[in-house]
Protein backbone atom coordinates (compact mmCIF):
# COMPACT_ATOMS: atom_id res chain seq x y z
CA UNK A 1 0.00 0.00 0.00
CA UNK A 2 2.07 2.50 -1.26
CA UNK A 3 0.59 6.51 -1.44
CA UNK A 4 2.16 9.39 -2.87
CA UNK A 5 2.46 10.78 0.67
CA UNK A 6 5.31 8.04 0.46
CA UNK A 7 7.10 8.78 -2.63
CA UNK A 8 10.33 10.10 -2.24
CA UNK A 9 10.34 12.74 -5.28
CA UNK A 10 14.19 14.02 -4.13
CA UNK A 11 15.72 10.61 -4.69
CA UNK A 12 14.81 10.63 -8.43
CA UNK A 13 15.34 12.80 -11.48
CA UNK A 14 12.74 11.98 -13.99
CA UNK A 15 9.94 14.00 -12.22
CA UNK A 16 9.88 17.28 -10.36
CA UNK A 17 7.58 18.64 -8.42
CA UNK A 18 5.30 20.93 -10.48
CA UNK A 19 4.97 17.40 -12.53
CA UNK A 20 3.99 15.42 -9.57
CA UNK A 21 1.16 17.93 -8.56
CA UNK A 22 -0.24 18.16 -11.64
CA UNK A 23 -0.21 14.30 -11.53
CA UNK A 24 -1.58 14.51 -8.05
CA UNK A 25 -4.82 16.50 -9.77
CA UNK A 26 -5.97 13.96 -12.09
CA UNK A 27 -6.81 15.82 -15.16
CA UNK A 28 -4.88 13.71 -17.44
CA UNK A 29 -7.02 11.15 -16.33
CA UNK A 30 -10.69 12.87 -17.26
CA UNK A 31 -8.34 13.47 -20.70
CA UNK A 32 -7.78 9.47 -21.14
CA UNK A 33 -4.37 10.35 -21.18
CA UNK A 34 -2.06 7.31 -20.62
CA UNK A 35 1.02 7.11 -18.73
CA UNK A 36 4.36 4.98 -19.51
CA UNK A 37 6.79 4.47 -16.36
CA UNK A 38 10.32 3.06 -18.20
CA UNK A 39 13.54 2.29 -16.00
CA UNK A 40 15.32 -0.03 -14.06
CA UNK A 41 13.68 -2.05 -10.88
CA UNK A 42 13.99 -0.34 -7.72
CA UNK A 43 13.53 3.50 -8.89
CA UNK A 44 10.00 3.94 -8.02
CA UNK A 45 7.84 3.31 -10.61
CA UNK A 46 5.71 0.74 -9.37
CA UNK A 47 5.27 2.88 -5.83
CA UNK A 48 4.28 5.86 -8.30
CA UNK A 49 1.81 4.09 -10.37
CA UNK A 50 0.10 2.27 -6.97
CA UNK A 51 0.23 5.82 -5.35
CA UNK A 52 -1.58 7.70 -8.83
CA UNK A 53 -4.27 4.69 -8.78
CA UNK A 54 -4.97 5.24 -4.77
CA UNK A 55 -5.21 9.28 -5.17
CA UNK A 56 -7.81 8.22 -8.07
CA UNK A 57 -10.15 5.93 -5.87
CA UNK A 58 -9.83 8.94 -3.07
CA UNK A 59 -11.25 10.91 -5.77
CA UNK A 60 -14.03 8.25 -7.23
CA UNK A 61 -12.37 6.49 -9.87
CA UNK A 62 -12.55 2.84 -10.60
CA UNK A 63 -8.89 1.36 -10.53
CA UNK A 64 -7.10 -1.81 -11.35
CA UNK A 65 -4.05 -2.31 -10.77
CA UNK A 66 -2.33 -5.94 -12.25
CA UNK A 67 0.55 -7.78 -12.81
CA UNK A 68 1.66 -8.10 -16.36
CA UNK A 69 2.10 -11.91 -15.81
CA UNK A 70 -1.74 -11.83 -13.95
CA UNK A 71 -3.01 -10.38 -16.60
CA UNK A 72 -1.79 -12.95 -19.49
CA UNK A 73 -3.13 -15.71 -17.27
CA UNK A 74 -6.56 -13.79 -16.86
CA UNK A 75 -6.52 -13.08 -20.78
CA UNK A 76 -5.76 -16.82 -21.18
CA UNK A 77 -8.26 -18.07 -18.65
CA UNK A 78 -11.18 -15.31 -19.51
CA UNK A 79 -12.99 -17.79 -22.36
CA UNK A 80 -12.89 -20.68 -19.45
CA UNK A 81 -13.32 -19.54 -16.03
CA UNK A 82 -15.88 -17.51 -14.48
CA UNK A 83 -13.16 -15.99 -11.62
CA UNK A 84 -11.02 -14.84 -14.84
CA UNK A 85 -14.36 -12.99 -16.61
CA UNK A 86 -15.04 -11.21 -13.48
CA UNK A 87 -12.18 -9.62 -13.18
CA UNK A 88 -11.48 -8.82 -17.00
CA UNK A 89 -14.84 -7.14 -16.67
CA UNK A 90 -13.88 -4.75 -13.72
CA UNK A 91 -10.52 -3.94 -16.28
CA UNK A 92 -12.68 -3.04 -18.77
CA UNK A 93 -14.90 -1.14 -16.64
CA UNK A 94 -12.31 0.69 -14.73
CA UNK A 95 -11.45 4.58 -15.06
CA UNK A 96 -7.88 3.66 -14.67
CA UNK A 97 -5.81 0.38 -15.38
CA UNK A 98 -2.25 -0.20 -13.69
CA UNK A 99 -0.26 -2.73 -16.25
CA UNK A 100 2.45 -3.13 -13.38
CA UNK A 101 5.87 -5.19 -15.06
CA UNK A 102 5.23 -4.48 -18.86
CA UNK A 103 7.29 -7.16 -21.05
CA UNK A 104 9.06 -8.61 -17.85
CA UNK A 105 8.44 -11.68 -19.84
CA UNK A 106 8.31 -12.74 -23.56
CA UNK A 107 4.49 -13.46 -25.21
CA UNK A 108 3.68 -16.06 -28.04
CA UNK A 109 1.27 -14.63 -30.53
CA UNK A 110 -2.02 -15.79 -28.31
CA UNK A 111 -0.88 -14.05 -25.56
CA UNK A 112 0.26 -11.12 -27.95
CA UNK A 113 -2.55 -10.89 -29.54
CA UNK A 114 -5.25 -11.12 -26.62
CA UNK A 115 -3.00 -8.20 -25.02
CA UNK A 116 -3.64 -6.14 -28.16
CA UNK A 117 -7.11 -6.60 -27.69
CA UNK A 118 -7.33 -5.73 -24.28
CA UNK A 119 -5.30 -2.23 -25.10
CA UNK A 120 -8.08 -2.17 -28.18
CA UNK A 121 -10.98 -2.21 -25.87
CA UNK A 122 -9.55 0.15 -23.26
CA UNK A 123 -8.53 2.94 -25.91
CA UNK A 124 -10.55 6.20 -25.86
CA UNK A 125 -12.86 4.48 -22.33
CA UNK A 126 -9.64 4.45 -20.08
CA UNK A 127 -6.40 5.29 -18.96
CA UNK A 128 -3.49 3.04 -18.62
CA UNK A 129 -0.36 3.31 -16.69
CA UNK A 130 2.34 1.11 -17.86
CA UNK A 131 5.79 0.25 -15.89
CA UNK A 132 8.29 -1.19 -17.50
CA UNK A 133 11.79 -1.88 -17.39
CA UNK A 134 11.98 -1.91 -21.02
CA UNK A 135 11.70 0.76 -23.49
CA UNK A 136 9.37 0.94 -26.73
CA UNK A 137 11.57 -0.08 -29.02
CA UNK A 138 12.83 -3.42 -27.38
CA UNK A 139 8.74 -4.92 -27.16
CA UNK A 140 8.45 -6.00 -30.56
CA UNK A 141 10.99 -8.91 -29.80
CA UNK A 142 9.05 -9.58 -26.17
CA UNK A 143 5.61 -9.39 -28.38
CA UNK A 144 7.12 -11.75 -31.34
CA UNK A 145 4.97 -10.22 -33.63
CA UNK A 146 6.18 -6.00 -34.82
CA UNK A 147 2.32 -5.70 -36.06
CA UNK A 148 0.78 -6.35 -33.14
CA UNK A 149 3.37 -4.22 -31.16
CA UNK A 150 3.21 -1.61 -33.55
CA UNK A 151 -0.79 -1.37 -33.54
CA UNK A 152 -0.52 -1.25 -29.41
CA UNK A 153 2.01 1.15 -29.57
CA UNK A 154 0.04 3.19 -31.27
CA UNK A 155 -2.95 3.27 -29.05
CA UNK A 156 -1.04 3.65 -26.09
CA UNK A 157 0.94 6.36 -27.11
CA UNK A 158 -1.46 8.46 -29.24
CA UNK A 159 -1.97 10.44 -25.47
CA UNK A 160 1.05 9.14 -23.33
CA UNK A 161 3.53 10.59 -21.26
CA UNK A 162 6.64 8.65 -21.00
CA UNK A 163 8.20 9.24 -17.34
CA UNK A 164 11.63 7.74 -17.91
CA UNK A 165 13.55 6.47 -14.65
CA UNK A 166 16.88 5.30 -16.44
CA UNK A 167 19.34 7.60 -14.68
CA UNK A 168 17.96 6.38 -11.05
CA UNK A 169 19.17 4.60 -8.61
CA UNK A 170 17.62 1.54 -6.84
CA UNK A 171 15.98 2.46 -3.62
CA UNK A 172 16.40 -0.71 -2.16
CA UNK A 173 19.75 -1.04 -3.32
CA UNK A 174 20.99 2.34 -1.39
CA UNK A 175 18.59 1.24 1.06
CA UNK A 176 19.59 -2.18 1.58
CA UNK A 177 20.01 -3.76 4.91
CA UNK A 178 22.69 -6.41 6.06
CA UNK A 179 22.71 -8.75 9.18
CA UNK A 180 26.31 -8.15 9.72
CA UNK A 181 27.55 -4.88 11.09
CA UNK A 182 31.14 -4.05 10.73
CA UNK A 183 32.58 -5.19 13.96
CA UNK A 184 30.14 -8.77 13.90
CA UNK A 185 32.83 -10.53 11.27
CA UNK A 186 36.27 -11.18 11.95
CA UNK A 187 38.72 -12.37 9.24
Amino acid sequence: YKTLDDYRLHEQQALTKKQMNQLKELTWLDQLYNLILLGPPGVGKTHLATGLGIEAIYKGYKVSFISMGELVHLLKTEEFTRKSQTRMKRIRDSNLVIIDDLMFMAMDNREANLFFHLINDLYDKSSIILTSNKAPSEWGELLGDPGITTAILDRIIHRAEVLNFKDDDSYRMKNRKTIFNDDSVQN
